[in-house]
């Protein structure tokens, strides 16, 4: 379940450039997941785990992948990291739907991120509300940020 904590909050990866610069393993890149969010947030296709081919930058390094990409990926293969999502474009907003999904994801907001039309289920940490769509979650950030 996604779990989302409003406003400042202690112990929170901020600097996702740098973090994700000396942590990142290359075996990310080999997960079907991290395929397809560097396809749809970068626009860029993964040739191998050292290698990315960008439509604009060509051949790149992983490092030179797009912020919203690297707290993704973070978010994924370094669960006991709380992630400042706010590092993230809307863009992201349907991948972190998924991640929440797909396991326990704790994450820190400082904006209200567009999460789009659609259902989804997430539990607001500052007070331990349930909501299921844009409106109540909008209801509930602005008590916070």
């Amino acid at each position: 379940m996604l779990k989302i904590y409003l406003g400042e909050m202690d112990n929170v990866l901020h600097n996702v450039e740098v973090y994700f610069k000396n942590q990142m393993d290359y075996s990310w890149l080999d997960d079907e997941f991290a395929r397809e969010v560097i396809a749809d947030v970068d626009r860029s296709q993964v040739v191998s785990s050292h290698c990315i081919v960008s439509p604009v930058l060509g051949q790149i390094p992983p490092t030179a992948l797009a912020g919203g990409t690297k707290a993704l990926l973070l978010m994924k293969n370094q669960k006991e990291r709380i992630i400042n999502a706010s590092n993230c474009g809307d863009n992201c907003a349907k991948w972190i739907l998924k991640l929440g999904q797909m396991q326990e994801l704790t994450i820190n907001l400082n904006h209200i991120m567009d999460f789009g039309e659609g259902v989804f289920e997430a539990e607001i940490l500052n007070n331990g509300h349930v909501i299921h769509n844009m409106k109540e979650f909008v209801f509930e950030a602005v008590k916070y940020l």
